[in-house]
């Protein structure tokens, strides 16, 4: 799903290249990845009994993992993924939440009242990336 969601997903705002060094086709996942999906809060979506969407956040509300497929995007599920988590954050007390956003997530991010902090390049498998961190308080 993360593989398709950037290849297909990201085309208007990203190359090629950087789509692979984001997204490398692999057979497994990276050896950090178990980790970061099981520690804090995590959600998935599911249509017609498949996974179309995941969305990930830390005890702190950072927003780690945001990707739903390309063949959701507009149907709500981002949405309903993303009110899933600002519940938990409100739950737990917190007062903000953040993330860094793709150019993609950025427009819906923004749409739900976050704001840009910073624009950044980070380097994936020696490739520059441009994302940006966001945050919104509760």
């Amino acid at each position: 799903m993360f593989f398709r969601a950037v290849h297909e997903g990201t085309g208007a705002f990203y190359t090629k290249t950087q789509q692979a060094a984001w997204a490398p086709p692999r057979v497994s996942a990276p050896n950090d990845w178990p980790k970061r999906l099981t520690q804090g809060y995590a959600i998935g979506a599911k249509r017609w009994g498949k996974m179309c969407g995941f969305m990930t956040m830390g005890t702190d509300g950072h927003i780690d993992f945001a990707y739903v497929l390309p063949n959701e995007m507009g149907k709500g599920t981002a949405v309903k993924l993303y009110k899933a988590c600002a519940a938990e954050a409100r739950k737990r007390g917190l007062t903000v939440m953040d993330t860094e956003a793709s150019h993609l997530a950025k427009r819906f991010f923004e749409k739900h009242g976050w704001h840009v902090t910073a624009r950044q390049m980070v380097i994936r498998n020696g490739v520059g990336i441009e994302n940006f961190r966001m945050e919104k308080s509760l």
